[in-house]
């Protein structure tokens, strides 16, 4: 799962893909689960617990099927990496009972350049006229999206916002991490301490799922493992710099499933936006890799 493979890039192309719709498929379930579509509306501190409890038990049997052992895990740095995680994966959801799909999924494509910033911040990391170009071309996407105007402003767009943030941060402790455990370890570290954090949230905010709303839950956690597994073996097939700009296929899948599902059509201001913030991210994912290389 995790071991080097021959470099095959119309796989890597079509495991992207998955990855993205079944990211995009996390995001809608949150949404109907939040807003009442398939029962009582459940607290995105809820939704999160089973995105990481459904994910835990995936992710649980892969490491039982490949009988992996834990190998000197840096805690510390798994704990901060998973803290960030839960934070910005419940403000997701959040965001996506208020607003569009489409917006939240591209204004949590911010998450690379508030990245940059903390890798200046605490790496020490230089950054080119390039990269601040791109990060500057972003963050312009942002604004449009959040539509500052007193009539048009949508507080919960700060939700998605504060979601990049938190999952940008989430980047420093990914980067320590890369590179010295196995990514299986990773990802089952990362899913049990996310799922110790999100259950004292959850004694909180309780209450029974309908029996709906426990298969969305469900396939919140599902859906994402196997996101995580396709977009890790996309990586093994071909160049990160080469992967990266089909992820963004993200927001297709979101507006796609919106549309269907809710009947939710973007305007041009969501447009507008969106296009500019996927034009600064892949600009600096572009800079990104052709520093490494």
């Amino acid at each position: 799962m995790f071991t080097p493979t021959a470099a095959n890039p119309p796989i890597a192309v079509l495991l992207t893909l998955c990855a993205s719709g079944f990211v995009a498929g996390t995001t809608l379930l949150a949404k109907a689960i939040g807003t009442g579509a398939l029962g009582e509306p459940l607290h995105p501190l809820q939704i999160s617990h089973g995105r990481f409890l459904f994910a835990f038990l995936a992710i649980g049997i892969a490491m039982l099927a490949t009988r992996r052992r834990i190998e000197k895990p840096a805690l510390a740095t798994h704990a901060a990496r998973s803290l960030l995680g839960w934070g910005g994966v419940t403000l997701m959801f959040a965001a996506a009972a208020f607003i569009p799909l489409a917006d939240a999924t591209a204004i949590s494509f911010l998450n690379p350049v508030f990245g940059m910033f903390f890798a200046i911040l605490f790496l020490g990391e230089t950054v080119g006229r390039v990269r601040w170009t791109a990060a500057a071309i972003a963050l312009i996407g942002m604004m449009i999206l959040l539509r500052p105007a007193p009539d048009s402003f949508r507080p919960a767009s700060l939700l998605a916002l504060a979601a990049a943030v938190a999952l940008g941060a989430e980047l420093i402790f990914i980067k320590r991490l890369s590179g010295r455990e196995a990514g299986l370890q990773i990802l089952f570290i990362n899913n049990v301490i996310g799922l110790c954090i999100a259950s004292l949230a959850l004694l909180a905010v309780w209450q029974a799922p309908s029996g709906p709303q426990w298969l969305a839950l469900a396939a919140i956690g599902f859906l994402m493992a196997a996101a995580q597994f396709c977009f890790v073996n996309a990586m093994a097939r071909a160049e990160a710099s080469f992967v990266a700009p089909f992820f963004y296929a993200t927001l297709v899948f979101a507006t796609l499933y919106d549309f269907l599902v809710f009947d939710v059509r973007p305007d041009a201001v969501s447009v507008t936006g969106a296009t500019v913030i996927i034009a600064g991210a892949a600009l600096l994912a572009w800079r990104e890799a052709r520093i490494r290389t």
